[in-house]
């Protein structure tokens, strides 16, 4: 079976750029992304100096929308021809945009309301701009009520009904939903039940049996669990792209630069051998490690601490990514 590299790095550069005097050059972190042979990126919102950047590249690019624009582009036809406008149109030519992200963990919460019609306004806004890229959202495992055994996962009483119009969306695009998957927080959260090794994917010894299937890693559980809630609601034919996961390197007992890279390589020896999860084997895991860099500017503690790079582009640790 051929192996596609799907193992990226999510890029906050956006966040970053106001992090005074530490941030890198958009030129310089695109090449930077090019030595390491990261293909695909995801950007949390169209900051124009990095398309630019970006422009030419070859990389794959996840583009973001702000939360706080999802009310007026779902309420607006009109808004959501001009973001298209503005962001995706002077770029298309030269940036390669894999999917427009119509928010990001707004589900659950007062937000939520807007993201399908955001979605579907996008979708005719690009499709109008002869931009036909596909639109997706960004969901938390919080979207689910049940965390054990995978096959038990579906949608809360409170997100069921709005999972179920995106899940139809997603249906009939024939898209994949992304979501943001940490076995971190599960393992800090619950290390009696949720031991290291599950979540570093060597859990032989801790694997778990959900009928007849065998979990050997907390990431493949997360997914299955999202799987299970996708099926519960008419969305098998949906797949999942993990667009976050990573491991922080400080701010808390677990959170160590051996441990951040512990997860990260051995995440990317599991999504690169193609082997899927129990519920989908065979289909590789398209996944974004969170985060390419360090950042100043969110709370202290693990927050700050997600990154592969330092804001000035030397490794925190380092991540063997294939070459080819």
């Amino acid at each position: 079976m051929s192996i596609v590299l799907n193992i990226t790095c999510t890029c906050n550069w956006c966040e970053l750029w106001v992090s005074r005097g530490q941030s890198p050059a958009p030129a310089n972190v695109v090449a930077l992304l090019k030595s390491r042979n990261i293909q695909k990126i995801r950007i949390f919102n169209p900051n124009p100096d990095v398309l630019t950047a970006l422009g030419g590249s070859g990389i794959e690019v996840i583009l973001g929308v702000w939360n706080e624009n999802l009310e007026e582009l779902a309420s607006n036809a009109t808004a959501a021809a001009r973001w298209v406008n503005i962001n995706v149109t002077p770029y298309k030519s030269s940036v390669k945009f894999t999917y427009i992200s119509a928010g990001n963990e707004v589900i659950p919460g007062p937000l939520a309301g807007n993201v399908l019609g955001a979605m579907q306004n996008l979708d005719a806004a690009l499709n109008a701009a002869n931009s036909p890229i596909p639109v997706r959202t960004v969901v938390p495992m919080q979207v689910l009520d049940t965390s054990f055994p995978p096959s038990n996962g579906k949608f809360s009483d409170e997100t069921a009904a709005t999972m179920q119009g995106i899940v139809g969306f997603l249906t009939a695009k024939k898209a994949p939903l992304l979501l943001n998957a940490y076995p971190f927080f599960a393992s800090t959260g619950d290390p009696t039940n949720v031991p290291l090794d599950y979540a570093f994917f060597v859990g032989n010894s801790v694997g778990i049996n959900d009928g007849s299937l065998h979990y050997t890693n907390l990431l493949d559980a997360m997914v299955d669990l999202v799987y299970s809630a996708l099926e519960k609601v008419g969305g098998s034919t949906v797949d999942i792209v993990v667009s976050e996961t990573g491991w922080p390197s400080a701010g808390n007992t677990d959170a160590t630069v051996e441990n951040a890279k512990t997860y990260a390589n051995n995440l990317v020896s599991h999504v690169a051998s193609g082997q899927g999860t129990p519920k989908r084997p065979g289909k590789a895991l398209e996944t974004y490690i969170f985060a390419m860099f360090n950042e100043n500017l969110k709370p202290a503690g693990v927050e700050r601490n997600f990154g592969i790079y330092y804001p000035d582009m030397t490794e925190v640790y380092h991540v063997n990514f294939p070459s080819s």
